[in-house]
C-alpha cells in the first residue's frame, strides 16, 4: 500500500481519525467526480473557483481561456491547491450539536506548469472530457486549430495529498439517546436521469454508448 508521506502541508488537523493518505484510495475519489474547487489569491484576495478536471497518474490538468485569471495565475505563483468532495449522507442527530454529513474529500497540492506540447495538451483535454463521461472523447468533433490555440492547459503534478472521510452514524451523548427525538443518516448520492436529445438534433442520430453506460452507471438501486 502506497500513502503520501504526513507534512504540515497535507496533514489533517481536525478530526483526523478521519484522515487517509492512501494514494489508491485518494485516485478513486479524485476519479468519481469532475469538478473540483481551486483556491488562489488575486490583488489581495482570496478566491475559490468550480472548475472541471481530470487525472492522468499523478497529474491533474484543468483548462480554460488563455486570459483565464484562475490558471494565468496559478502559473505565476507556481504551485496550486485544489479541492474535492463528495456528499454521502446527512447526519441527523438528537442534538444541534452533532448534526453533521458523510463525506469522501480530498486535497491536492503540488506545482503547476503550462502545458506547451501539443500532444500533451490533445491529451488532456481528451483526459478531461473523458473523466467526466468515459470514453465520450471518439463521439464528438474534436478541437480545430483556432479552439486548440484558444485554450489554456494547465498540469498540476500531485506532489502530496490527503483525504478525510465520514462514514457513520449519529454520534450523540449517552444523556441524549433516551430523548423522544428522532435521529438517523439520510443518505445522499448524485443520480443521472434519461439523456434528453438536443432538439436540433438529426432523427437518424442515436445516443453514443457510453453515454447509456455512464446514465446507467448512475441510475443503479434506484428506489
Amino acid at each position: 500500500m502506497s500513502e503520501y508521506q504526513v507534512t504540515a502541508l497535507n496533514k489533517v488537523i481536525r478530526g483526523s481519525k478521519r484522515a487517509n493518505y492512501d494514494k489508491e484510495e485518494i485516485n478513486k475519489i479524485l476519479d468519481d467526480t469532475f469538478l473540483c474547487h481551486v483556491g488562489y489569491v488575486w490583488q489581495n484576495n482570496a478566491i475559490v473557483i468550480p472548475t472541471a478536471y481530470g487525472r492522468e497518474g499523478d497529474t491533474i490538468y484543468i483548462h480554460g481561456s488563455l486570459k483565464n485569471r484562475m490558471i494565468t495565475n496559478l502559473l505565476d505563483t507556481g504551485s496550486a491547491s485544489i479541492s474535492v468532495t463528495h456528499l454521502d449522507g446527512l447526519i441527523l442527530a438528537r442534538s444541534a450539536f452533532h448534526h453533521s454529513a458523510n463525506y469522501r474529500s480530498v486535497n491536492v497540492f503540488g506545482k503547476v506548469r503550462k502545458v506547451e506540447d501539443p500532444i500533451e495538451k490533445m491529451n488532456a483535454l481528451k483526459c478531461i472530457l473523458n473523466h467526466m463521461v468515459p470514453g465520450h472523447w471518439d463521439n464528438v468533433r474534436q478541437p480545430n486549430d483556432k479552439e486548440f490555440s484558444a485554450t489554456l492547459v494547465m498540469a498540476i503534478k500531485m506532489d502530496t495529498a490527503s483525504a478525510k472521510i465520514r462514514a457513520e452514524g449519529v454520534v450523540d451523548e449517552k444523556e441524549d439517546h433516551s430523548l423522544p427525538i428522532w435521529a438517523g443518516v439520510v443518505p445522499i448520492r448524485q443520480i443521472a436521469n434519461d439523456p434528453v436529445s438536443d432538439v436540433g438534433l438529426k432523427e437518424d442520430i442515436e445516443i453514443p454508448n457510453e453515454v447509456l453506460e455512464y446514465v446507467e452507471s448512475r441510475q443503479k438501486n434506484i428506489k
